[in-house]
């Protein structure tokens, strides 16, 4: 697939669920982390502090450098997907802990990636060149995540029955954009994937598996309910993948960065569906 085409492919997607993530949101949804503060500033601190510092120390600890390493740390910036809180109703999750979550840590994100992303190519790519991230780039990512969102708010506060219509089939076209972004991205990039499979397979999956078990047990330990706990858990471990890859491809202009991403789509929807089914069934045991 031509490189251009695949780019906009995975705009388009990102710019879908987005739009899709927007259509739910609402300022009630910003404000209802008040009514969860415990519950919402564990879920926050592991997703802003513990994710990204478990992801620096997995890529030492593996000796990862260069333009992998940079992908890994950028998979560990990106927010939770909304297939989060499909994950946590299947598993008896607190769904409005989730939104609540995405909202807050997708506004935070437009801050905290640029400045994760900046850092891990001037540490990880030091040895080659120093290379910050351009102004440009910056307001690229804000507008990759914030522009699609803000349209879907404003239909939402303006036009509630609009928004309502379009609830399912954007919802719909949201789920076969991020399954045709991610599978093309895949296809396309399948000979890179096979190479970096042994270099990085291991790195993103040991990610992942931590991922969910900081994202539930954290907040066990603090004494947060259990459904809160499965509601972190399913954000913290469902990573906005697409958003990865799209900002790796379209932004930093660098295929090799989205691999991280790419192989790590392949292994979190299964990974969270177990580790659903395990939490849930101890609950009901």
């Amino acid at each position: 697939m031509d490189i251009v085409l695949l780019t906009r492919l995975l705009s388009i997607a990102l710019a879908i669920v987005m739009l899709g993530l927007g259509l739910h949101l609402t300022l009630a949804d910003f404000t209802r982390v008040l009514r969860y503060p415990k519950a919402a500033f564990i879920g926050l601190a592991c997703q802003l502090l513990l994710l990204p510092a478990c992801a620096f120390l997995l890529c030492k600890a593996f000796s990862l450098t260069g333009t992998l390493a940079v992908g890994v740390m950028l998979l560990s910036a990106s927010p939770g997907g909304i297939t989060a809180n499909l994950y946590s109703h299947l598993f008896r999750g607190d769904v409005a802990l989730n939104i609540t979550l995405t909202a807050v840590n997708s506004l935070l994100s437009l801050v905290t990636l640029p400045l994760i992303v900046s850092f891990s190519l001037a540490h990880f790519l030091a040895a080659e060149r120093q290379v910050p991230l351009p102004t440009d780039k910056v307001i690229q990512v804000f507008a990759v995540v914030l522009i699609p969102v803000s349209v879907g708010m404003l239909v939402r506060h303006f036009a509630a029955a609009a928004a309502a219509k379009l609830d399912r089939p954007v919802r719909l076209l949201s789920v076969i954009a991020l399954v045709l972004a991610i599978a093309a991205a895949i296809i396309d990039q399948r000979a890179q994937l096979i190479d970096n499979f042994k270099t990085v397979g291991l790195i993103t999956l040991l990610f992942n598996i931590i991922s969910l078990a900081v994202g539930y047990t954290a907040p066990r330990l603090f004494g947060v309910a259990k459904p809160q706990s499965i509601a972190i858990g399913m954000e913290i471990g469902i990573h906005n993948s697409t958003l990865a890859i799209a900002i790796a491809t379209t932004v930093l202009l660098n295929s090799q960065i989205a691999m991280p991403a790419a192989i790590y789509s392949i292994f979190m929807f299964t990974t969270a569906a177990v580790f659903g089914y395990i939490v849930a069934r101890k609950g009901r045991e």
